[in-house]
């Protein structure tokens, strides 16, 4: 039987805390969170995923975490009247968060009173019991979905698609991949006459060269028999900006969206997916930031953030740099140390912008690679 409180040390990795507490094999009627006076925004984090499941959260506070002995003394002040209510076994001690100091603390206490002690495997998702060692551990549900992981972090999300995509473009950007080593060079192209057509939803008139580009003739071809666009009087026209968005790269982010989301019929690991996701953050003096992530996904309780890029790399640090930069930034603030990042690009990336993604851990699939997007996203999303 679950215990009836799971007493939590609050850091800046929530995903330790949550996962056991939605997980209906462990899951308690209440929360106690022990909270320093660095983490109380994090406490806060925290409280908006699980009050509106009807845990009850309650806050024990910490003067300095980095004081054993003065977290031992204000951990036992409240624990003694505690156990005298709940009773032995009543309340568990969730040793995975917190400094160093305050889980040796923590681990003392609740030891010393024989209570039950467990401890989240980072890189399993299970959970392991530290006191009993009799109990066996518990390979966690993944129940946790985006918005909620996303909340826990700080991200309130504002915008995402979740619905599948129509075959029709399905077909178009299988193609669009297929023969990407053909279509590379004119794709840039259109992406800059679409780039052009933000404004007016028409492009620049098509140079000659333009004009008897066969590989361009046919990308125009493809894109306008599915009502994306319209060649009149020598320009291109789009009908609205979502399909200028479309045309001008978002279909890759469709695309990758579209494979995971077969690999998730195929895999129960992954729990959750979204694309064109809109999230809206503070910063640590209050003033909002927004974000937007192409692709996101959750599997096995760990977030996976995709940036998918048709436009071509220039030399020196640049765009490149920047663009890795703020994905390994984002996957840091909203997935904490077990996320993982990726860059699919439909063009070949530059030696720099390859050496400074594998500085950063984040995986790349790009140019003549493409048409492998499928097993090197299944390879990434496996089990360490």
């Amino acid at each position: 039987m679950a215990e009836h409180t799971h007493l939590c040390l609050v850091s800046a990795q929530p995903t330790p805390n949550l996962t056991p507490v939605l997980d209906p094999a462990v899951a308690p009627r209440r929360v106690i969170l022990l909270v320093s006076p660095d983490m109380v925004r994090r406490a806060d984090w925290l409280e908006r995923v699980l009050k509106p499941r009807g845990i009850r959260v309650e806050r024990w506070a910490i003067t300095d975490p980095w004081d054993i002995e003065q977290v031992q003394s204000q951990l036992l002040h409240r624990l003694e009247p505690e156990l005298r209510e709940v009773g032995a076994g009543g309340i568990a001690l969730n040793a995975t968060g917190g400094t160093k100091p305050m889980s040796i603390a923590a681990y003392e206490v609740f030891r010393a009173a024989d209570q039950p002690i467990f401890y989240i495997h980072p890189e399993q998702d299970r959970l392991i019991w530290m006191h009993p060692r009799a109990r066996p551990p518990v390979d966690l549900a993944n129940r946790i979905r985006l918005d909620a992981f996303l909340l826990a972090h700080g991200a309130q999300c504002r915008a995402a698609v979740t619905e599948a995509i129509p075959e029709a473009r399905r077909a178009l950007t299988d193609w669009l991949v297929a023969h990407n080593a053909r279509l590379a060079p004119a794709l840039g192209t259109l992406n800059w006459l679409a780039m052009k057509a933000t404004d007016s939803l028409r492009s620049p008139p098509l140079t000659a060269d333009q004009r008897d580009d066969r590989a361009l003739g046919d990308l125009l071809g493809q894109f306008a028999r599915m009502g994306l666009l319209r060649v009149a009087g020598g320009c291109l026209h789009f009908p609205d900006e979502a399909a200028r968005f479309f045309v001008n790269g978002g279909w890759l982010e469709e695309h990758v969206y579209g494979v995971l989301r077969a690999l998730r019929g195929e895999q129960r690991r992954i729990q959750d997916l979204a694309r064109g996701v809109e999230l809206y953050r503070e910063d640590a003096r209050g003033a909002p930031i927004h974000n937007e992530i192409d692709v996101a996904c959750l599997a096995e309780n760990r977030l996976y953030l995709v940036e998918c890029k048709t436009k071509s790399w220039k030399q020196g640090e640049g765009p490149g740099a920047e663009a890795l930069y703020r994905l390994d930034a984002l996957a840091d603030l909203l997935g904490g140390l077990q996320a993982r990042a990726m860059l699919v690009s439909y063009l070949p990336l530059p030696a720099h912008v390859r050496r400074r993604a594998a500085d950063l851990r984040i995986q790349v699939c790009a140019g003549d690679r493409l048409p492998e997007l499928r097993g090197v996203i299944a390879r990434w999303l496996a089990p360490s």
